[in-house]
């Protein structure tokens, strides 16, 4: 006999809907005989995992005081279709993936309604913002967190309904070809050095992040000719973002480097063949960690924004590699000491062998922390308890 299920599903930002997707397809593989009915709000990877999208997530990936501000209307529209949305629909549940903004406000919405709200991949509230906790323990009635010790975190201040499900990466980020396969594709000669440079997903970060990056890449090829550099992205749309940043580049007359070359969406398939990488902060830090890669992480934001946000930043690390670890395996390069000269010379000593090696084991023994995988599945099993005890 087949049960029908409705589920609301909620991702803002790439990595969210990398998540919300996986989630959306383990649900369906561990319970065949129910027909889940998903919507929300979804981006690409969700869409094709068959969730309708009410509102697509693709533009709702912005970061920074002004640039949020300049795109409310977009928000409020958002949050608005949601909100009828689930009031017309009626789901069994809410899932809302990451996202924090936005998403500790729509449960707060939807709990109003007599909704069940779920929240997959819990806010970072022991790094910043800790006042939220009195939303989760109000408005979520199940909390997911992926991270080993957010559980007693959340225990230690009084929140229960937590489950700890594992991170969502461990096991399944991995490169698809060979170094020499990759190598081969993009024309790079697998004997030389190479060097990624990841410069995020959102278009402030590549603008902001990438210019530097191709600064320290100018430097280090002056004295180091034989070094090759690979700009990785997720997607077509920050393509043109990236052109731009070489194209300015050339203009002020950087001395590129001999071997450049951009891929798009091969990310793991770029860092399995690179010696060193820059990496923005964020996900990628900690997918760079598992691949074990050696890695700088740097970031960089307005000044107002860093102005205002940095007070409220309560954790020692701001790498997601380093946090797991409990220590500072990844050099962090943030705001005014993101330079040129301190990434090229950061990548440099990440080239040197004995260096080379000992951070490949120190990257090793932190993703070893996040378990043996199936995170996902977890998590889908954790959705299903909720939702079939309440009915």
């Amino acid at each position: 006999m087949k049960y029908k299920q409705k589920i609301m599903i909620v991702a803002g930002e790439a990595s969210g809907d990398t998540h919300g997707a996986k989630l959306v397809l383990a649900l369906r593989d561990i319970d065949p005989d129910t027909t889940f009915e998903f919507f929300g709000a979804a981006g690409p990877k969700m869409r094709d995992a068959g969730v309708h999208a009410v509102v697509e997530s693709d533009a709702m990936a912005i970061v920074g005081v002004a640039e949020i501000a300049r795109a409310l209307p977009m928000f409020l529209k958002a949050f608005r279709d949601l909100k009828e949305a689930a009031r017309c629909e009626r789901p069994d549940a809410v899932v809302l993936v990451d996202f924090p903004d936005f998403n500790l406000k729509l449960a707060k919405a939807l709990k109003k309604q007599g909704l069940t709200i779920i929240y997959y991949i819990s806010p970072q509230l022991w790094a910043w913002r800790k006042y939220r906790i009195a939303a989760i323990r109000k408005n979520v009635d199940l909390l997911l967190t992926i991270l080993p010790f957010e559980k007693q975190w959340y225990r230690e201040r009084g929140v229960e309904h937590v489950e700890y499900v594992g991170s969502p990466l461990a096991n399944e980020i991995h490169a698809v070809r060979s170094k020499e396969t990759f190598c081969d594709d993009h024309n790079l000669d697998s004997t030389r050095p190479q060097i990624a440079l990841l410069p995020g997903s959102r278009h402030k970060e590549i603008v902001r992040i990438l210019p530097v990056m191709i600064g320290a890449a100018a430097k280090i090829a002056k004295l180091h000719p034989e070094v090759q550099f690979i700009v990785a992205v997720g997607g077509a749309k920050n393509l043109r973002d990236v052109d731009g940043a070489i194209a300015d580049a050339n203009k002020k007359g950087t001395l590129m480097p001999e071997t450049l070359v951009i891929v798009e969406s091969e990310t793991y398939d770029a860092l399995k063949a690179a010696d060193a990488a820059a990496v923005t902060s964020g996900t990628a830090t900690l997918e760079t960690g598992i691949i074990g890669t050696p890695l700088a992480i740097v970031y960089k934001t307005s000044g107002i924004n860093y102005t205002l946000l940095r007070p409220l930043i309560k954790v020692e690390h701001y790498g997601l590699i380093n946090l797991i670890a409990g220590k500072r395996v990844a050099k962090e390069l943030i705001q005014h000491e993101f330079t040129a000269g301190t990434l090229a010379t950061e990548l440099m000593r990440l080239m040197e062998p004995k260096t080379n090696t000992e951070m490949r084991e120190q990257l090793r023994l932190a993703s070893d922390r996040l378990g043996d995988g199936g995170a996902s599945k977890r998590a889908a099993e954790a959705v299903l308890r909720l939702i079939n005890r309440i009915l």
